[in-house]
């Protein structure tokens, strides 16, 4: 129910847009973040959106790189980042939690998209 595409290599320095596209219900009520795995290591929160976009979190390590949006007209979410560094590389996770505010803990999601592999080489 989430799709998310956007991944791929690309250079130290370089952007990358990241999407999830929601389908099977509605995702406009439900809050949505953005989480990473990368090799040897948990997964960590990346960044969240409340249910109408008007707040936004992020993780200290990608503050002023990335930027989270939503457009529920599309049933769709977001992830621009620019600036990536090879400690970026990770599986990027998409998720959806029922709730209005955003939420930073991954167990408080209900639903999880596959993943999408970004890799940044130096």
């Amino acid at each position: 129910q989430l799709q998310a595409s956007g991944g791929g290599l690309v250079q130290a320095g370089a952007s990358l847009r990241l999407s999830c596209a929601a389908s099977g219900r509605t995702f406009s009520r439900y809050a949505m973040g953005w989480f990473r795995r990368a090799p040897g290591k948990e997964r960590e929160f990346v960044s969240g959106i409340s249910w109408r976009g008007g707040s936004t979190a992020y993780a200290d390590s990608v503050k002023g790189r990335f930027t989270i949006s939503r457009d529920n007209a599309k049933n769709t979410v977001y992830l621009q980042m620019n600036t990536l560094k090879p400690e970026d590389t990770a599986v990027y996770y998409c998720a959806a939690a029922l709730s209005l505010g955003v939420v930073r803990l991954g167990e408080t999601y209900d639903y999880w998209g596959q993943g999408t592999l970004v890799t940044v080489s130096s």
